[in-house]
Parts: C-alpha cells; sequence; structure tokens
C-alpha cells in the first residue's frame, strides 16, 4: 500500500507521480537498496519490474526494495 507520509492516507497513482487527495500535493516514488541504503536504477523490461544497485553491483527485486515518496 503506497501512504502519503504526511498523512498517511493511500495515494492514487497519476500521469507517473502518486497524489494525495487529502494534503493535493504530489509525490515520486523512489526506490532504496536494503543492504546498502543507496538510491536504485529502476529496470523495467518486458512488464517486469526490478532494480538495479551500483555500489552493490546487484539485481534488487522490488519486494525487497526499501520505498520512500518525496514531494514533486
Amino acid at each position: 500500500m503506497n501512504q502519503c507520509p504526511d498523512c498517511k492516507t493511500e495515494l492514487e497513482y497519476q500521469d507517473g507521480n502518486y497524489a494525495c487527495a487529502s494534503c493535493q500535493t504530489l509525490f515520486s516514488k523512489h526506490a532504496f537498496c536494503d543492504t546498502c541504503d543507496s538510491e536504485l536504477e529502476r529496470l523495467a523490461a518486458c512488464g517486469a519490474v526490478s532494480y538495479f544497485c551500483k555500489p552493490c553491483n546487484q539485481l534488487k527485486s522490488k519486494s525487497t526494495a526499501r520505498y520512500e515518496f518525496r514531494p514533486v
């Protein structure tokens, strides 16, 4: 579930960003490595999404990534 970091209501996906109806704020979603906490590079192919951590030099699954929402 994608929650607003401010008011904890569910965010709605809109044009590549996430919108909070309660706060009237747009957020972008960022993924971070579960091992080194670096921001991950998003890889998308054939409908599947995974991530790559440059410092660790490893592929990371979306289930192991830590996500953070930042205002646009």
